[in-house]
C-alpha cells in the first residue's frame, strides 16, 4: 500500500477496483470475492472493519459495489442516479452478470450530487462510464473511479454508458490542475493532469 497526501491507496485484487482510504471512508469496495483482501488491508492501514464510517462508491458496477457488503455498518453513499441501479434487483447495469455474481447489499443512505463534499473532497458529477459516476477532488488529487485511467484510458461505453456524457466529463476533468490521479483501475500516477489530457485527445478519435 502506498500513501498519497495521508489517501491510503489499496491496489485491486484480480477483478477488484482500486480503493482508497480517505481516513475513516472507504472509496470504493471491489467485487468482494476476495473476502479477506480488502478486510486486511485496512486492518493494515489502522483500522478496523467498524472503524470504517462511509463507502463512498463512485460508481453502480459489480467490480466497485460488490464488497459493500463486507463493512455491514458503515454507510453507502454514492450519485442519485446509481442509487436507482445499485438499489434494483439484479439490474444488468450493475454489470454483475459479467462476474456471475449478484450484488449481495444493495442499499443507499446517501444519495450523492453534484457539489457535494465528502471530507475535504468535492463530489464532481462524471458521469459517461455509467450515469452516476463521479470522481472526487481536492484541489490536488482527483480520484477519478472509472472514468479516466492513467496514460490515456477511459472507462467502458457499454455498460449504461454514453459517449457525449464521457467527452462531457472528460473535458470537465482537463480543466482542472490534477496532480495525482487515483484511478478505479490500473496504477495511480503523478502529473495526473496530463494523462487526463492525453484521455480526452484519445477519445476524440474513439
Amino acid at each position: 500500500m502506498e500513501k498519497i497526501n495521508d489517501i491510503v491507496c489499496i491496489e485491486g485484487f484480480g477483478a477488484d477496483s482500486n480503493c482508497y482510504l480517505i481516513g475513516n471512508i472507504l472509496v470504493d469496495t471491489g467485487t468482494g470475492n476476495n473476502k479477506e483482501y480488502l478486510p486486511q488491508k485496512v486492518q493494515e492501514a489502522g483500522l478496523a472493519i467498524n472503524d470504517i464510517d462511509m463507502i463512498v462508491n463512485t460508481h453502480c458496477h459489480f467490480d466497485h459495489v460488490g464488497g459493500n457488503y463486507l463493512f455491514p455498518n458503515s454507510k453507502v453513499a454514492i450519485h442519485e442516479k446509481d442509487a436507482k441501479i445499485l438499489q434494483s434487483d439484479d439490474s444488468p447495469l450493475n454489470a454483475g452478470f459479467l462476474f456471475g455474481k449478484s450484488v449481495k447489499r444493495r442499499d443507499v443512505n446517501v444519495n450523492l450530487k453534484d457539489g457535494d463534499k465528502i471530507a475535504n473532497f468535492e463530489v464532481i458529477h462524471t458521469p459517461g462510464h455509467t450515469p452516476g459516476g463521479i470522481s472526487l477532488w481536492d484541489g490536488e488529487v482527483l480520484i477519478s473511479g472509472d472514468t479516466v485511467f492513467a496514460n490515456g484510458g477511459f472507462g467502458r461505453l457499454d455498460i449504461g454508458g454514453n459517449s457525449q456524457e464521457m467527452k462531457n466529463s472528460l473535458e470537465k476533468l482537463s480543466k482542472l490542475d490534477v496532480q495525482y490521479l487515483l484511478p478505479g483501475h490500473g496504477p495511480w500516477t503523478k502529473n495526473g493532469k496530463r494523462h487526463i489530457e492525453l484521455a480526452k485527445q484519445m477519445f476524440s478519435g474513439y
